[in-house]
C-alpha cells in the first residue's frame, strides 16, 4: 500500500479520516487555494525570520525564490514558522535554545503534511538545530542557508563581522582606539543581511552542510544580498519538489568524515565540533566521537585563507568557487562515493563544477597550516576531551606551562579580570569554571576570556585560556574549550585553584593539571559536599525548559544534545 502524499498525509485524528481530509481542505481553501493546487505534492518551507534576527532578514526573498522553484516543478509550497535564534539576541545564549529549536523543527515537520521540507537557516545554532530535528523526523529534507553578509569599510580597510568586531574591541580595551572610532567601526561591521562574513560558526556550518551532502554543492558561499543566492533558493525548491531521499539515506559515517575533513581544511569554528557530534548523535549506529576529529585532522591541512585563521572573507571564497573548489583540492582525502541530496554521489556532483585559478584555496602541497587546525586535547584536566583551534593561536603557546588564575564563574571573571591588583602575568593561564552545558546554563561563548587590561595595554596579544564553555568561531587565540566533564558536574576543572601549574602540549595533545591525583580527588570531594550538581551560587531550576535542560543535557563530548533525543535515547 502506497503512503499518502500531499494533504492526504498525517491527517488530524477526528475518528473519521475522510472528514479530517474534508475539513483540512475546507480550511486551507480559505487561503484561496484551488483543488488543482491542493491535489499536488506538498513541500514545507521552514521560515526562521524574526525581527530579532537581522542575519535572516533576506528570508522573505528566499522564500519567494524557493516557492518559485517548487511551483516550476509542479508541487505546492507551504511555509511554516519555527523558532529563530540569533547569537546577539538570545539570553543567556543561543546554545541554550538550540535543542529547543531542534525539538520545534522536528515536531512541526512531523505534525504538518509535507512530502519534503526545505530548512532555511543561517545564524549559528539554526542550521544544527534544523538538521538535528530533520534527522529525527526523517522526512525528505534539504538545507538552504541565508548566505554570508558582504564586507564594509572603515578608514580604507575592509571590515566584517565578527572577527573584526573582536579585533577592534580588543584594541579599544587596550586603549589603542577611542569611543568615537569604535562607534564608527560598529556602523560598518554588518553592512547587509546575512551571517558573519568570516569562517565563524555560521559559515562553517554552511560549508559542512555541503560536505554532508544535505545542501546542493555551491550553495554555502553566495552572499545573502546577491542574485546567485536567489538562484540557489530556486534550485533548492526544484530539488525538493522533484523528490529527495530521506536524511537517513544520505547521512552516513562517510558523510560525516567528509564534513570533518572540510572542517579542518577551512579552519572552521570549534563550535562545529559540538554541533556535528549532536547532529551525528541523531543518526542510529553512527557513533561519531572526538577521536574522529583528531584522527582526521592529523592528515588534513588548512587550505582556506579566511579569517580568523587567515585574512580573507566569505565573499572572497565565493569568488574563488566556494566549497566545490575546496572539495576538488581535497579529493584524495574524501569519500567521493558518499551520497548527496541530489541522488548523486559526491564525486558525481563535484564533476559538474570546474576549477580555475584563484588564491583563496591553497593547493594540498602548499597549505596555510600543515595539519590539524582543530585538535582534541586529553589529560587529567579533561579526561573526556577538550578542543583547541591550534591554527589561530600564538605559536609560542603551543607548548606552555604556567600558573592558574581561576575564575569560578562568568560573573566572577567580569568582576575581577580588569582589577589592577589581579595577580597575573603574560605567562599565567586564565581558567574559567562553570560555563559548560549545565554550569551557565547553555555553554556560552564566554570561553574567549579577555586579556586583562593591564596586560593588553602592555602589549600582550595572546594568553593560554581554559574553560568548559565555548567561544565564537570568529575568535582566535590560545583558548582551550569544551573541557569535559565540566566543572558544574564535578569534572576535574572544578578542582583547579589559583597557583596550580597547568601544562599544554599541542604536539602530544596533552592538557595536564600538575596536582597529585589524591589531592584532586580530595578537592572534588569538598566540591561535592559544598554544592553538588548545579550552577554556582544558584539553586537548580525547578520548572520549564530550563529545568528540562539542567536534567537532560549531555556533556560537550556528546554534542550537548538532550539524552532522550539521541538515536539511542540515552
Amino acid at each position: 500500500m502506497e503512503e499518502p502524499i500531499g494533504l492526504n498525509a498525517g491527517l488530524t485524528n477526528y475518528g473519521d479520516p475522510e472528514f479530517a481530509l474534508f475539513l483540512r481542505k475546507a480550511f486551507i481553501k480559505g487561503a484561496g487555494f484551488s483543488d488543482d493546487a491542493l491535489d499536488r505534492r506538498v513541500v514545507g518551507v521552514a521560515d526562521t525570520r524574526s525581527g530579532y534576527n537581522p542575519c535572516h532578514a533576506n528570508i522573505p526573498t528566499l522564500i519567494e525564490a524557493v516557492q518559485r522553484g517548487i511551483m516550476l516543478a509542479g508541487a505546492l509550497p507551504i511555509s511554516f514558522p519555527t523558532i529563530s535564534l540569533h547569537e546577539s539576541f538570545a539570553h543567556p545564549t543561543s546554545m541554550f535554545l538550540r535543542n529547543l529549536m531542534a525539538m520545534d523543527t522536528e515536531e512541526m515537520v512531523r505534525a504538518a503534511p509535507m512530502d519534503a521540507v526545505i530548512l532555511i537557516g543561517g545564524c549559528d545554532k539554526t542550521v544544527p538545530a534544523q538538521l538535528m530535528g530533520a534527522i529525527s523526523a526523517d522526512v525528505p529534507a534539504i538545507q538552504l542557508v541565508v548566505g554570508p553578509m558582504v564586507t564594509g569599510s572603515h578608514r580604507g580597510s575592509r571590515v566584517g563581522a565578527c572577527t573584526d568586531c573582536r579585533g577592534y574591541w580588543a584594541r579599544h580595551r587596550a586603549g589603542e582606539i577611542d569611543l568615537e572610532e569604535i562607534a564608527a567601526v560598529g556602523n560598518e561591521l554588518v553592512p547587509s543581511a546575512g551571517t558573519c562574513g568570516v569562517m565563524g560558526t555560521a559559515s562553517t556550518m554552511a560549508c559542512l552542510a555541503e560536505a554532508l551532502g544535505i545542501s546542493p554543492l555551491g550553495s554555502a558561499c553566495p552572499p545573502a544580498n546577491g542574485s546567485q543566492r536567489l538562484r540557489v533558493a530556486e534550485l533548492t525548491g526544484k530539488l525538493a519538489a522533484q523528490g529527495l531521499p530521506r536524511p537517513s539515506a544520505v547521512l552516513s559515517r562517510k558523510s560525516f568524515e567528509n564534513a570533518i575533513t572540510v572542517l579542518q581544511a577551512i579552519g572552521g569554528s570549534t563550535n562545529a565540533i559540538v554541533h556535528l557530534l549532536a547532529i551525528a548523535g541523531r543518526v542510529p549506529g553512527l557513533n561519531l566521537s572526538l577521536d574522529d576529529f583528531d584522527r582526521i585532522g592529523r592528515s588534513t591541512p588548512l587550505l582556506v585563507d579566511l579569517k580568523p585563521s587567515g585574512s580573507a572573507y566569505m565573499e572572497d571564497f565565493y569568488r574563488a568557487g566556494g566549497v566545490p573548489t575546496l572539495l576538488h583540492e581535497l579529493r584524495p582525502l574524501l569519500h567521493l562515493d558518499a551520497l548527496t541530496i541530489t541522488g548523486q554521489t559526491l564525486g558525481e556532483a563535484l564533476a559538474a563544477h570546474k576549477v580555475f585559478a584563484q588564491d583563496i584555496v591553497r593547493p594540498l602541497a602548499d597549505p596555510l597550516y600543515s595539519a590539524a587546525a582543530l585538535i582534541v586535547l586529553r589529560g587529567n584536566l579533561a579526561p573526556s576531551g577538550a578542543v583547541l583551534k591550534a591554527s589561530a593561536m600564538a605559536p609560542h603557546l603551543r607548548k606552555h606551562r604556567g600558573r592558574a588564575v581561576v575564575f569560578s564563574s562568568a560573573d566572577d571573571m567580569l568582576a575581577r579580570i580588569d582589577d589592577p591588583d589581579l595577580v597575573v602575568t603574560k605567562d599565567s593561564i586564565l581558567v574559567l569554571q562553570n560555563i559548560g552545558p549545565v554550569g551557565h546554563p547553555g555553554m556560552p561563548e564566554a570561553g574567549y576570556t579577555p586579556i586583562p587590561k593591564k596586560l593588553a595595554r602592555a602589549g600582550v596579544k595572546d594568553m593560554l585560556r581554559i574553560s568548559d564553555g565555548r567561544m565564537s568561531g570568529t575568535a582566535s587565540g590560545a583558548v582551550v574549550l569544551h573541557v569535559a566533564p565540566e566543572a558544574a558536574v564535578g569534572g576535574p576543572l572544578a578542582a583547579v585553584r589559583d597557583g596550580d601549574e597547568i601544562e599544554l602540549d599541542v604536539e602530544t595533545r596533552r592538557l595536564h593539571l600538575d596536582v597529585e591525583e589524591g589531592e584532586i580527588q580530595r578537592r572534588l570531594g569538598e566540591w561535592a559536599a559544598r554544592q553538588g550538581r548545579g550552577r554556582v551560587g544558584r539553586e537548580r531550576p525547578r520548572r520549564g525548559y530550563e529545568a528540562l535542560y539542567d536534567q537532560r543535557v549531555l556533556q560537550a563530548d556528546r554534542g550537548a544534545d538532550f539524552d532522550f533525543l539521541t538515536a539511542e535515547g540515552n
